[in-house]
């Protein structure tokens, strides 16, 4: 979408605006104000003639150009109808220098989670990958992720469901106690690269099942729409963006509303790491790093920085 056509809606989303006002804000000529306006109709939008000029009065349900109206946020949407990654073009958007940019997907052919795992992208999920170029130590950015759940968990309490976070990177619905499971909403995966002491840009990949049909999920897993009913998922888009970048440059902030909707802080835990080395105990905090504190018996505690995590009947 060329640059001129997205400052055409940003001015139209301001109120009605007069075609030649316009047209010399814009430095183009009326005839080009009218293709744009044309463009925009043809793409979903409904906007109106009058004497005092156009006025946009519809948006579309979904796509790059309708999450960017009203956006209060600093984002950059790009928006394709398939990918096979929104993480892998994400990357190659963050190694072309975009920044701030959001790459959204209405579907996806070939998602994947941590440890390279596969993941199920249905019609009506939200799936989307944020590149940063964020002014953190490496060691930092795992609260980037943090900033990213606390904004999903948010955005989904917003639509009705009572999610909270599951430890590291999910946003869950809580089971009954008894039966102490949790359903899997949502999954961040993040990426990075640069060097020991210096972040050369950050890509915060998130699955979020909001639309989806019951009967298309994953065992294990739920939807705001199996919960909740169908919520506006450009709103729900909006609302994940403008949290996140309320947190992600205040990583104590972020630390602390992690804490607040935490569902792994106070289970009993078993963590799985790569090289099938097992740590059980009760999980009791999170550490500046985002690494989990696990009290594992007695008076001893084991910082856990990676790893599967299952919540368990304490023995």
């Amino acid at each position: 979408m060329s640059d001129t056509r997205r400052a055409v809606l940003d001015a139209l989303a301001d109120g009605p605006t007069p075609g030649p006002a316009l047209a010399d804000k814009l430095g183009v000529s009326r005839a080009a104000v009218w293709k744009h306006v044309d463009a925009l109709r043809d793409a979903g939008f409904t906007i109106d003639s009058g004497h005092d000029g156009y006025t946009l009065t519809g948006v579309p349900d979904y796509g790059g150009l309708a999450v960017s109206v009203d956006l209060d946020a600093p984002f950059t949407i790009e928006h394709h109808d398939s990918l096979p990654s929104t993480n892998d073009r994400a990357r190659e958007r963050a190694a072309d220098g975009a920044r701030d940019t959001v790459v959204l997907a209405t579907r996806q052919t070939s998602g994947r989670g941590r440890r390279d795992r596969s993941w199920e992208s249905p019609a009506g999920g939200v799936w989307a990958s944020l590149v940063l170029g964020p002014d953190l130590p490496p060691a930092r950015v795992p609260l980037l992720t943090f900033a990213a759940a606390v904004a999903v968990t948010d955005a989904a309490r917003e639509a009705g469901v009572d999610a909270a976070i599951k430890w590291p990177n999910d946003v869950v619905v809580p089971g009954e106690p008894a039966a102490r499971g949790n359903r899997k909403l949502a999954g961040i995966l993040t990426e990075m690269e640069g060097e020991a002491s210096r972040v050369s840009w950050v890509v915060v990949g998130l699955g979020v099942n909001v639309n989806v049909d019951p009967a298309a999920l994953a065992p294990g897993a739920t939807s705001v729409r199996a919960l909740a009913g169908e919520t506006d998922r450009r709103v729900f888009v909006q609302r994940v963006l403008e949290r996140f970048d309320a947190l992600r440059g205040r990583p104590e902030a972020a630390l602390a509303a992690w804490r607040e909707r935490a569902a792994t802080l106070g289970e009993h835990v078993r963590i799985t790491q790569d090289d099938d080395n097992t740590i059980t105990g009760r999980a009791v905090d999170v550490t500046a790093h985002g690494a989990l504190v696990v009290a594992t018996g007695g008076e001893s505690t084991t910082v856990v920085h990676a790893g599967d995590c299952q919540h368990v009947r304490p023995a």
